[in-house]
C-alpha cells in the first residue's frame, strides 16, 4: 500500500506542524468517504418536507413517525455490531456492503406503494447509515495520524453540517417539482461514484483476526437499545411517561442492559470489550458526545418549531432559519480542525466550545415572542460556534488512546453515543414542550376567556398551531395566547440544555490532554511489531548458522 505520511513514532507535544502529505490514493479514497457520509446523512433530513405528501399518497398518519424513526432504531443497533466485526474481518467490505444496503434500501423506499412497505425500506436505509457513519470516521483514523487528522475530520463534519442545510431544502424543491419519489433515488449516483473509488483505491493493511463472533452480546444488545429506545421516543407522545407500555419497555431495557454486560465480561471477543472504559479519556468523551447530541439535535428539532409557532414564518424559511447555525458549526469545525492540527492541542478548543454552547442556549431559553429573527439569528450562531468547535473533537481523542485493533468499536462507540444521545434528546424536549402546553395556552387567556376556551386549547393540534393559515384563523386573542405559551414551553425546552452542558464542560473538563499521535499505529503497536520483526530476523539468522555449522 503506498504510504501518503513522514513520520516519527514520537508524540509530539510542540507547536511545530506535523510532516503529512495525503497521498493521491488516499485523496481518493477520503473524497469517497465524503460521498459516502453525504448520501448518509442527507438522508436523516431530505425527507421531512416530504411527509405531508408522503402520508397523503401511501397513508399511515397515525404512524408517520415511524418514517423517520425506523431509520434511527436499526442505525442504532447496528453501528457498535459493525464497528466490532470491521476490527475482525476489516472495513473495506462492510464499507462496501453499506453502501450497498443503503442503495437497496433507497430502492424500495422510492418503489413502494404502501405505508409500511416504506418503513421497511426506511429501516434497510438504517442498517447502511449505521455502516456508513462509523466506518467513515474509523477508515480516517486507519489512513491519517492523530496530529494530522483534525483538519481532515472537520471536513467531515461540514459535510454533516451542508446536509443539515440542504437537506430540507433539496427535500421541497424535489417534493414540490419531481415528486418524493426522486428524494430516494437522487442519492443513488452519488452512492455509486462512492462505491467505484473506495473498492478500487482504497487497500487498507489488515491482518484478518479469526475469533468467534459475539452471537450473545449482539442479541443483547439489540433488545435492549431497541425497548429503550422505543420506549424513550413514545414515552409522552404516543403513550404517558408512567404508563405500562412505557414502564415496561423501560424494565425489559434495563433487564438486557444487565445482560449485556455479563455477557461482555466473560466473552473472548466482545462486541463491546468493557476494558475501553478503563481509559478516563475514552468514557469522559463517550459521555461528553452524548450530551452534545442531546442538546444539538433537540435544537434543531425545535428551533424551527419555535420559527413557525411563535415568530409565524412559513415552513419554507423555518427550514432556513437554520442556516446560521450550520454555517457557524461548518466554519469552526474546519477553521479549529486546522488549528488542532497545527499546535497538537484540542483541550482548549472544545471546552471553549462548550462554553460558546452555554452562551447560545442560554441566550436561546430567554426568547420569547418579542424576539426578532436577528436575535434568533444570533444565539443560533454562537450556539453553531462553540458546536463546530467541540463536536468532531470527541472522536478525534477517542481515537487518539485506543489501539489499532480497537479503532472500529471504539470509533462506533461514539457514534452510538451520539445516536442515543440525538434520540434522548428530541424525546424529552418535545416531552417538555407538548406536556405543559395546555396549562401555558391558558394562562395567556383573558380570565374571562379561560374557562371557555381552555378546553379548546388542550385541542388545539400541535400540527395546527405551527400552520400560520391556522393560527390566522383564530380569534386574534386566542392566537396571541397560543404563540405565548409555546414561547414559554419552548424556553424550558432550550433551557434543559444548561444543565446537560454543565455535565458536558465536566467532562470536557476531566479529559486529560495526550500528545496527539504522528503515527496511525500507537507506541506499544509499533514497539510490539518491531520486537517482532527482530525475532523473526534472529529466529531466520539462527536457522543459518545451523544450517551453516551442519555442512
Amino acid at each position: 500500500m503506498t504510504t501518503s505520511t513522514t513520520t516519527t513514532t514520537r508524540p509530539t507535544t510542540g507547536p511545530s506542524p506535523v510532516a503529512y502529505t495525503m497521498s493521491a490514493q488516499h485523496r481518493r479514497v477520503f473524497i469517497a468517504l465524503m460521498l459516502g457520509m453525504f448520501v448518509a446523512s442527507i438522508s436523516q433530513t431530505i425527507v421531512g418536507p416530504a411527509l405531508p405528501q408522503i402520508v397523503a399518497d401511501l397513508g399511515g398518519m397515525d404512524h408517520y413517525s415511524w418514517v423517520a424513526t425506523a431509520a434511527m432504531l436499526v442505525s442504532a443497533v447496528v453501528v457498535p455490531i459493525v464497528g466490532k466485526l470491521s476490527d475482525l474481518y476489516g472495513r473495506k467490505s462492510f464499507y462496501l456492503g453499506g453502501l450497498a444496503v443503503f442503495m437497496l434500501g433507497s430502492i424500495i423506499s422510492g418503489l413502494s406503494t404502501e405505508f409500511w412497505v416504506l418503513v421497511a425500506g426506511r429501516a434497510v436505509q438504517g442498517a447502511g447509515m449505521g455502516t456508513l457513519m462509523p466506518l467513515s470516521q474509523t477508515i480516517i483514523g486507519d489512513i491519517i495520524p492523530p496530529r494530522a487528522r483534525g483538519k481532515y475530520q472537520g471536513f467531515m463534519g461540514a459535510v454533516f453540517g451542508v446536509t443539515s442545510i440542504a437537506g430540507p431544502i433539496a427535500g421541497g424543491l424535489i417534493t414540490d417539482h419531481i415528486g418524493w419519489r426522486w428524494l430516494f433515488f437522487a442519492t443513488l449516483p452519488i452512492g455509486l461514484v462512492a462505491m467505484v473509488f473506495i473498492g478500487r483505491f482504497m487497500h487498507l493493511p489488515f491482518q484478518r483476526r479469526e475469533a468467534k463472533i459475539d452471537v450473545a452480546g449482539i442479541i443483547t444488545l439489540t433488545i435492549a437499545l431497541v425497548t429503550i429506545l422505543l420506549a424513550t421516543s413514545w414515552g409522552g407522545t404516543t403513550y404517558p411517561w408512567a404508563s405500562t407500555q412505557i414502564l415496561s419497555l423501560y424494565v425489559v431495557g434495563l433487564a438486557f442492559v444487565i445482560a449485556f454486560v455479563l455477557v461482555e465480561r466473560r466473552a473472548s471477543e466482545p462486541l463491546l470489550p468493557l476494558r475501553l472504559f478503563r481509559s478516563s479519556v475514552f468514557s469522559w468523551s463517550n459521555v461528553a458526545a452524548l450530551g452534545t447530541a442531546m442538546v444539538m439535535f433537540g435544537s434543531i428539532i425545535y428551533i424551527p418549531v419555535f420559527a413557525q409557532g411563535v415568530l409565524g414564518v412559513n415552513a419554507t424559511e423555518s427550514g432556513l432559519i437554520l442556516m446560521p447555525m450550520m454555517l457557524g458549526m461548518i466554519l469552526m469545525g474546519i477553521v479549529t480542525g486546522l488549528l488542532v492540527t497545527r499546535t497538537g492541542r484540542y483541550r482548549r478548543f472544545m471546552i471553549t466550545g462548550v462554553l460558546f454552547m452555554m452562551v447560545g442556549i442560554w441566550w436561546l431559553s430567554r426568547l420569547g415572542v418579542q424576539t426578532s429573527p436577528y436575535e434568533l439569528f444570533g444565539a443560533m450562531t454562537v450556539f453553531g460556534v462553540g458546536l463546530g468547535m467541540a463536536m468532531q473533537q470527541y472522536t478525534l481523542v477517542v481515537q487518539n488512546v485506543v489501539a489499532q485493533r480497537d479503532m472500529g468499536v471504539a470509533t462506533a462507540t461514539t457514534q452510538f453515543s451520539r445516536n442515543i444521545g440525538s434520540t434522548v434528546g428530541i424525546a424529552v424536549y418535545g416531552s417538555i414542550m407538548t406536556g405543559g402546553l395546555t396549562a401555558a395556552i391558558s394562562s395567556h387567556l383573558p380570565a374571562s376567556m379561560r374557562d371557555a376556551l381552555s378546553a379548546k386549547a388542550g385541542s388545539l393540534d400541535i400540527g395546527a398551531v405551527l400552520d400560520p393559515s391556522a393560527a390566522q384563523s383564530l380569534p386574534p386573542v386566542v392566537a396571541d395566547a397560543v404563540r405565548a405559551g409555546l414561547a414559554d414551553q419552548l424556553q424550558n425546552s432550550f433551557m434543559l440544555g444548561l444543565p446537560i452542558l454543565a455535565l458536558v464542560l465536566i467532562a470536557t473538563v476531566m479529559i486529560k490532554h495526550v500528545p496527539l499521535r504522528e503515527s496511525v499505529q500507537t507506541a506499544e503497536e509499533i514497539e510490539k511489531e518491531y520486537l517482532d520483526t527482530m525475532a523473526s530476523t534472529s529466529a531466520s539468522d539462527g536457522g543459518q548458522v545451523e544450517r551453516g555449522q551442519a555442512g
